[in-house]
């Protein structure tokens, strides 16, 4: 073994022992609030009937997307639910959704603070480069140093792991709103918080859910490999498939992970992009029909 000329990891692991001497009871409650948050989502999750919830995605995939999508959603979550991983999907499905909040309700305002300071802009990429490209199972260990084992240093390796696109495309879409848009609000005397709330974050959105899209998909791919530490969910049966070398298992939890993924992609893209009228949507059919019979003449009536 090579001499080190340069021990990081031991400064690492100083700066560990140093945070947790010195502010454990801080991370201990902060852990218990984060558990507390999760707990509650999954408890919501857990609550109506697996009929119930399937109905109202199944619901949303009709109102946002139409009935094609419609009918795979009410496919798919039945197909989970006959090969017996629906509590185990609802679990990642909490574990996502919560990871997924904490990370927008840092990233969005992080990103909206580089689009308007060039120097924290500058200072934050190298670290969101940092955390985008640092193997996703480091960020396991010192979680569970900070937070023992178990659903939060799961859901704290996920935020640090699926916060950067909405940081990125925050900033990303409020920069790119158009000069003229902006110059405009300045003329009618709109205020520093008016221009944002009223003019750059309204054109910026298509970018901003861009952002939620791509934060969701990386904090549900976390998820599954934070069963390593106790997170539980269908990460706990894709490990218990790679321990026992079981195809089955980890072809049945796997394809749970898969639908549950795309399902998760189409409803938020679809929130990013102006809803289109398509040939396969029963709103698009309904408004179609009600449009031919306004306009159609009535017998024995002329032009």
């Amino acid at each position: 073994m090579s001499d080190k000329y340069l021990d990081l990891g031991s400064w690492i692991n100083d700066g560990v022992e140093h945070l947790l001497e010195n502010y454990g009871d801080a991370f201990d409650k902060t852990g218990q609030w984060v558990s507390g948050f999760s707990e509650g989502i999954e408890a919501l999750l857990m609550f109506p009937p697996a009929w119930l919830l399937i109905a109202l995605f199944v619901a949303l995939g009709l109102w946002r997307i139409g009935a094609r999508f419609a009918l795979f959603t009410a496919v798919a979550f039945t197909l989970i639910v006959l090969t017996g991983f629906w509590e185990q999907t609802l679990v990642t499905l909490g574990l996502t959704l919560s990871a997924t909040l904490i990370s927008l309700l840092v990233g969005i305002p992080l990103g909206i603070w580089a689009a308007s300071s060039e120097r924290i802009s500058t200072v934050t990429r190298p670290i969101l480069d940092f955390m985008q490209t640092m193997p996703a199972f480091v960020y396991l260990i010192p979680a569970a140093m900070l937070f023992g084992l178990g659903r939060v240093p799961g859901i704290f390796a996920t935020v640090i792991f699926a916060m950067p696109p909405a940081v990125r495309l925050t900033n990303l879409g409020i920069r790119q709103v158009n000069k003229e848009l902006v110059e405009a609000g300045q003329a009618f005397g709109c205020n520093r918080r008016q221009l944002l709330f009223k003019v750059q974050l309204p054109n910026a959105m298509p970018s901003i859910m861009a952002g939620v899209n791509q934060t969701i998909m990386m904090a549900l791919s976390m998820v599954i490999i934070a069963s390593m530490v106790g997170a539980g969910g269908l990460g706990n049966d894709v490990l218990a498939s790679i321990q026992r070398l079981d195809i089955g298992l980890g072809f049945e939890s796997g394809m749970a992970v898969v639908l549950l993924a795309i399902i998760l992609d189409r409803i938020t893209e679809s929130f990013g992009t102006p809803r289109q009228t398509r040939s396969d949507s029963l709103y698009a059919r309904l408004c179609a029909l009600l449009s031919s019979a306004k306009t159609s003449p009535t017998p024995g009536t002329t032009k």
